[in-house]
């Protein structure tokens, strides 16, 4: 079975970690298919050309990354339309040459994260009668953010997933979004987001783990980090010594340690700002720690978390999105507290830091393999691929 994987976001030469959860179900599915990808996106930098492209056909999944410019006359309004133009020449350009390389025509095409991968898929349908499925991501039909979405966007989506040949998205709380927008498909499956269960994993030493670990993005409206870091401040009355480590990037960061260094947080070493990480340095971070905390105001379902339950790492974070979906309500891989809800979320990380030994550091990686590996993960996109294209 050959697909063909259209990625909106996918590491690119700009951020190696952009997409990355894309990139792992392209690799949970690797066992199951012969894979392509086909990701087109505006260069954060300058080109050379007005396109250019990064082809890797030599791995085992053949990836061709093109890239356009952001401001190709200078005029806004046409730029945007030139934009768009640029990005399906993009797309047919790398779609002719991945058929030149693989000698056959995809089976089935997989669009990552719409609306342009899903244009782009309805119009191979539409032209080369090739069905697709749509994976869903974002938190933007969220109904925090639904409003952002114009009329003509809105009805768009619902055609464009209407006429595919299924659904996926990574939790039930976003299928329902979705539907309450309009989003429907008659075929739909939930299948969630994949960890390496090889790269996080348990703690070798005896040593015990210490302190708390926020690994996310710098966007304060989703993640709430001055929230977090009020709460800590208090907490640092009750229990001395508490460390919270900050892993992330991003736009907020500058006013973020601005107010950890208000807070006093950075003086005393309370609070440490570890800027962008590997993922190796990631998972060496969640077995260090003892527990790992999400404040956010909304979430889909967060790849971080269960990354943690991979390492054995109990977490407490907010009741949004598919977060309640990630950690059981018999408590056995963390808590849940209400958005926003600062002393709620002191109360719960008192009672963690002070009970550490609640939690089971191998239930959790169990409940992590059985749901979130690679091989459970990619069981369930096989299954998905059958009944879409109907074979046993």
């Amino acid at each position: 079975m050959r697909i063909l994987m259209l990625p909106k976001w996918y590491p690119n030469r700009y951020d190696d970690q952009d997409g990355d959860f894309v990139a792992r179900h392209v690799a949970a599915i690797v066992p199951h298919a012969e894979v392509a990808v086909l990701f087109a996106a505006v260069a954060r930098g300058p080109l050379s050309r007005l396109t250019e492209c990064d082809a890797d056909l030599a791995g085992p999944v053949p990836v061709l990354r093109y890239y356009y410019r952001a401001r190709p006359t200078g005029l806004g309004p046409l730029d945007k339309v030139l934009k768009l133009g640029l990005y399906f020449w993009c797309m047919v350009q790398g779609y002719q040459r991945l058929l030149r390389h693989w000698g056959a025509t995809p089976q089935l095409v997989h669009a990552h994260v719409l609306l342009r991968t899903g244009l782009f898929a309805w119009w191979l349908k539409l032209t080369r009668g090739l069905p697709y499925v749509i994976t869903e991501h974002w938190t933007l039909y969220l109904p925090q953010n639904a409003h952002r979405i114009g009329g003509l966007r809105r009805w768009l989506t619902q055609r464009v997933v209407g006429a595919a040949a299924g659904l996926h998205t990574v939790s039930e709380n976003l299928r329902t979004a979705l539907a309450q927008l309009g989003i429907r498909n008659p075929r739909t499956a939930i299948i969630p987001n994949v960890v390496d269960t090889t790269l996080f994993r348990l703690p070798t030493a005896a040593e015990p783990r210490r302190g708390l670990l926020h690994v996310a993005a710098f966007n304060e409206q989703a993640k709430n980090l001055s929230g977090l870091l009020r709460v800590v401040a208090h907490l640092r009355d009750s229990q001395p010594g508490v460390r919270l480590r900050i892993a992330g990037y991003g736009p907020a960061e500058a006013p973020l340690r601005q107010l950890a260094a208000d807070l006093g947080l950075v003086q005393d070493g309370t609070v440490a700002f570890l800027g962008k990480l590997t993922t190796e340095a990631v998972a060496a971070e969640m077995r260090r720690a003892a527990c790992f905390v999400l404040f956010s105001n909304y979430e889909n379902l967060p790849c971080v978390l269960i990354e943690a339950q991979a390492s054995g790492l109990p977490a407490v974070a907010t009741a949004v999105g598919g977060v309640p979906e990630l950690l059981p309500a018999d408590g056995t891989c963390g808590y849940l507290v209400p958005a926003r809800d600062e002393p709620a979320l002191l109360q719960t990380l008192t009672q963690v830091l002070t009970q550490p030994n609640q939690f089971n550091a191998a239930t959790l990686r169990s409940y992590a393999e059985a749901h979130f590996s690679y091989p459970a993960v990619g069981r369930q996109f096989a299954e998905f691929y059958a009944a879409v294209l109907q074979r046993p």
